[in-house]
């Protein structure tokens, strides 16, 4: 069993002793067991002290227990906790290969998950807090250092101001993964579930759901699915939402999933992981050299993230500006650093 292994009085008299345990591969910031209990296999996850620990874990707490509303479930079953050691409890559940179209159960998957909340919910988690006009200025910064023409900047700066407003006032109170990349998917016999929740937030479901498109911008791995599935799948989501709110996905109709889309292009702290992200300008970064993060560099999640938003805001009457703008900016790219590949289209078949 290993005498690292915190399962302490609180889970004894909850769950029993506990059998064997072997330890699993986490990021740095948590220790995760396999333990065998009286009822089957789980898993005992501890979130590491440190800077945010204590909000990481109640984040985690918090949306698990939210989430094991949704019916099918989109969570593994929170068994038990404790929080004087930030420790908690869930099922066990095997992961398979995903199949070729895993977006589509994917993005079903999700809209379940993001409905699970309604206005009731509110303040049960932080609200997500989108791109700010550092992000904007940071960005008109480097389609200048890449040689685009000032009018072209200029006539951006306005809409990319009133973009972020859009963006502040986004509808929607839907529980957010935070983090819903490949990897904390586990794809079971029974469906899929989403795991490891500590940044989970509430907000407009549209952040999440734009993930499809701009390559996955918070992960290690970043695909691009080809433009078929990439409707399949929205059009998933879609279904999976009305079916379990009777409703339209808020903002949808309206141009969100473009504003969403051109918010994570604005992030420049979504070149790299995590821990990584401490304020520095990395879209500055990228025009000086370029690094490998998982499955991409980050001058090619930038050039996808381009391509979508140009792709996206073509004849968009509020972003007419800005679609100019990220046109000039891929080809400039494309000009400066020829060899640059796209981002794959698979996704795959471990995690780092």
């Amino acid at each position: 069993m290993g005498q690292s292994l915190p399962f302490g009085d609180v889970l004894r008299a909850e769950l029993g002793v506990p059998g064997p345990a072997r330890r699993l591969a986490s990021s740095p910031r948590s220790r995760v067991w396999r333990v065998d209990l009286a009822q089957g296999p789980a898993v005992l996850k501890q979130i590491v002290a440190g800077p945010g620990a204590d909000d990481a874990y109640a984040r985690e707490t918090a949306s698990l227990r939210i989430a094991a509303r949704a019916r099918p479930p989109v969570a593994p079953v929170l068994l038990a906790t404790d929080p004087g050691q930030r420790v908690l409890v869930t099922e066990h559940l095997d992961h398979r290969e995903p199949a070729p179209d895993w977006t589509v159960g994917y993005a079903a998957a999700l809209a379940r998950l993001h409905a699970t909340t309604g206005p009731e919910d509110t303040g049960t988690l932080p609200r997500r807090q989108g791109p700010e006009p550092a992000d904007a200025a940071a960005f008109l910064r480097l389609a200048r250092t890449l040689g685009v023409p000032a009018p072209v900047t200029d006539s951006a700066a306005g809409e990319l101001a009133n973009l972020l407003d859009r963006l502040g006032r986004a509808p929607g109170h839907a529980l957010l993964h935070g983090d819903p990349c490949p990897g904390n998917d586990l794809h079971t016999t029974a469906g899929i579930r989403f795991v490891d929740f500590e940044q989970a937030c509430l907000g407009s479901a549209l952040t999440e759901l734009a993930y499809l498109r701009i390559g996955f911008p918070t992960c290690w791995c970043v695909t691009s699915p080809p433009e078929p599935l990439l409707r399949r799948a929205e059009d998933a989501y879609r279904t999976q939402w009305r079916a379990a709110t009777g409703t339209d996905v808020p903002g949808l109709a309206d141009g969100g999933l473009t504003d969403a889309c051109a918010g994570w292009l604005l992030r420049g702290d979504a070149l790299v992981q995590r821990a990584r992200r401490d304020g520095t300008d990395h879209l500055a970064r990228a025009a000086r050299r370029d690094w490998r993060w998982g499955t991409a560099t980050a001058r090619q999640r930038l050039l996808h993230r381009l391509r979508t938003v140009a792709a996206m805001t073509a004849g968009h009457p509020a972003l007419a500006g800005v679609s100019d703008l990220t046109t000039a900016m891929h080809h400039r790219m494309l000009t400066r650093w020829p060899a640059l590949r796209p981002v794959p289209a698979e996704r795959p078949s471990a995690t780092p």
